[in-house]
C-alpha cells in the first residue's frame, strides 16, 4: 500500500509540473487514500471498498488514530475524485481544475504520508 500511495504522489506531482490537473488531483487523492487504507490494515480495523476519504478519515479518528486530516481536508479530497475520473459528476465549478487545488491536494497527501509512514515503521509494542 506505502508503495502505491508513493507512487500515487510521485504521478501528482509530475503531472502538475506538466499541468494535466485531472491526472494530479486523482493522483493525490489516491495517495491519500492508500496512505489511509495503509494505516487501517497496520491496526487490523476493517474497511470495505470505498474511495471515500471521508468515510476512511472518520473510521480511523473513531479509533483514536491521527491521521492529520481535517474534515475541509476530506471534503476538498472527496469532491475531486470522481470529476478527475468522470467529468460528467463534477462537483468543482464548470468541472475545471485549477493549480491551486491541485498544489492544496499535494500538500494535505504528503502530509498524510509524512505522518503515516512512520508509524507503519515502527514495530509494535507487545
Amino acid at each position: 500500500w506505502l508503495n502505491y500511495a508513493a507512487e500515487n504522489l510521485a504521478v501528482a506531482e509530475l503531472s502538475l509540473a506538466h499541468n494535466h490537473l485531472n491526472a494530479c488531483l486523482h493522483n493525490a487523492q489516491q495517495a491519500v487514500e492508500k496512505y489511509l487504507k495503509a494505516l487501517m490494515i497496520e491496526n487490523e480495523l476493517p474497511f470495505k471498498k470505498t474511495h471515500a476519504i471521508f468515510v476512511l478519515w472518520q473510521s480511523l479518528t473513531d479509533n483514536g488514530l491521527d491521521t492529520v486530516l481535517t474534515e475541509e481536508d476530506c471534503a476538498l479530497l472527496d469532491s475531486v475524485f470522481m470529476p478527475s475520473r468522470y467529468p460528467f459528476f463534477s462537483i468543482l465549478p464548470d468541472a475545471t481544475p485549477d493549480r491551486a487545488t491541485c498544489e492544496k491536494c499535494i500538500q494535505i497527501a504528503r502530509r498524510v504520508g509524512e505522518t503515516i509512514q512512520p508509524t507503519l515503521q515502527k514495530p509494535k509494542s507487545v
